[in-house]
C-alpha cells in the first residue's frame, strides 16, 4: 500500500467513535505508514488497536499508548478528538468549560513533547474555542493549527441536494462561515445548484423563502438531528473530513471546504473561526470572505458570539486577557 508520508501521525481520542473511525480511515486513505493511537482509556484503546491489527493492513506500523508523552514524541501530524462528546439536549457551547481545560492541557503537552509538529487539527467542541486554546498554549504558529468547520458546509450541500432531488455533486461551493455552532453564518451567494446560482432560485417556486429558511435551520441543527437519530453525536463525518484536512497538509488532495483558522485583522481579531481557506504543506491560510450585506451581518453576529465565549473564559480566569497572550505564545 502506498502512503503519502512515513512521518508520524498521532490520533488523540482513538478509543472513541470518532478516533477509531479516524484510525481506520487514515490507513485506507493511505495517509501515513506510521500511525500512533492515544487515549487515556487503556482498555478501549487496546481493543481498537487489536481490531486494526487484525485487519491485516500491509505496510503500516500501528502503535498505541495511553502515555501522552509517548504518543506525541516525534509526531509531525496530530488530529485530536480528545474532549467530551456532545449528548442529546446539549449544544456545542455547553461543552465549553470542561473541554477548554482539556484543550489547554493538550496545547501544553504539544509544546513540551512535540514542538516540531507540522500541523494539528482540533475537532472536539466547541471547536472554535478549543482550537484557539490549543494554538495559544502550544506555542505554534497560526498556520499550524486548524479546526473542523466543514461539517456545516457539507450539511448544507446535503440538504440542498435532497430538496432539489439531485446528486450532491451537482451542488457546488456550499459555504458556512464563522462559528461551528448554532450562531454560524449560512451563505447562499457562493453556492450553485446544477449550475444555477442558489440566490437566483431562492424566493421562486423551486425554493421558496420559507423552504430556504427551513434548510438553513436544518443545517444549523444538523448535529442535533444526528444525536436524535443515532443516540450519539456525529462520528463518521467529522472523522473523514478532519483526515481530508490532514491529507491536504501532507501534500495530498486539496481540501475544498472552509476551515477554522486563527483570524486577526481589522474586522475580526484574536479568534478562531471558519473562513475561506487553503490548506497545503505550509499550513492553513485564509482570505477575506465575500458575500451580501445580510450575510456579512450574520458573520459579524457569529463572530460576536465566539468572542463572548472566549471572553467568558477570560472573565472566569481560565485563560488570561488577550494582551497577555503574546507572553504565552510569541506567534500571537
Amino acid at each position: 500500500m502506498k502512503f503519502l508520508t512515513s512521518e508520524k501521525l498521532t490520533i488523540i481520542g482513538a478509543a472513541g467513535m470518532i478516533g477509531s473511525n479516524m484510525a481506520q480511515s487514515a490507513i485506507l486513505m493511505g495517509l501515513s505508514s506510521n500511525i500512533c493511537l492515544y487515549d487515556p482509556y487503556a482498555k478501549g484503546l487496546e481493543g481498537v488497536a487489536e481490531e486494526l491489527l487484525q485487519c491485516g493492513f500491509k505496510g503500516v506500523d500501528i502503535t498505541y499508548t495511553n502515555s501522552i508523552e509517548e504518543a506525541l514524541r516525534g509526531s509531525k501530524y496530530i488530529v485530536t478528538s480528545g474532549g467530551a462528546a456532545r449528548k442529546e439536549g446539549m449544544t456545542r457551547e455547553d461543552l465549553l468549560k470542561g473541554n477548554a481545560e482539556v484543550a489547554i492541557q493538550f496545547g501544553k503537552d504539544v509544546k513540551q513533547y512535540c514542538p516540531d509538529v507540522k500541523h494539528v487539527v482540533v475537532i472536539f467542541n466547541p471547536a472554535d474555542i478549543t482550537g484557539l486554546l490549543v494554538l495559544l498554549y502550544s506555542g505554534l504558529k497560526p498556520s499550524q493549527v486548524s479546526t473542523l468547520a466543514a461539517l456545516d458546509s457539507t450539511r448544507l450541500r446535503n440538504e440542498l441536494a435532497k430538496h432539489f432531488n439531485i446528486h450532491p455533486d451537482k451542488v457546488a461551493n456550499c459555504r458556512t462561515y464563522g462559528g461551528h455552532g448554532e450562531q454560524m453564518a449560512v451563505f447562499s451567494s457562493t453556492a450553485t445548484v446544477d449550475g444555477k446560482p442558489l440566490n437566483s432560485l431562492i424566493g421562486t417556486s423551486a425554493l421558496t423563502d420559507t423552504a430556504w429558511n427551513e434548510i438553513k435551520e436544518k443545517v444549523v441543527q444538523g448535529g442535533k438531528k444526528i444525536i436524535e437519530l443515532r443516540g450519539r453525536s456525529s462520528f463518521q463525518s467529522p472523522a473523514y473530513l478532519s483526515l481530508e484536512m490532514i491529507q491536504a497538509v501532507m501534500g495530498g488532495s486539496a481540501f475544498d471546504w472552509p476551515v477554522g483558522v486563527y483570524v486577526s485583522n481589522k474586522d475580526f481579531s484574536n479568534i478562531m473561526m471558519a473562513m475561506e481557506t487553503k490548506l497545503d504543506k505550509s499550513g492553513v491560510h485564509y482570505q477575506i470572505v465575500e458575500g451580501t450585506t445580510d450575510e456579512h451581518k450574520a458573520l459579524q453576529e457569529s463572530y460576536v458570539h465566539l468572542c463572548n465565549l472566549r471572553d467568558q473564559l477570560i472573565q472566569s480566569g481560565v485563560i488570561p486577557a488577550i494582551d497577555k497572550w503574546n507572553s504565552i505564545n510569541a506567534n500571537l
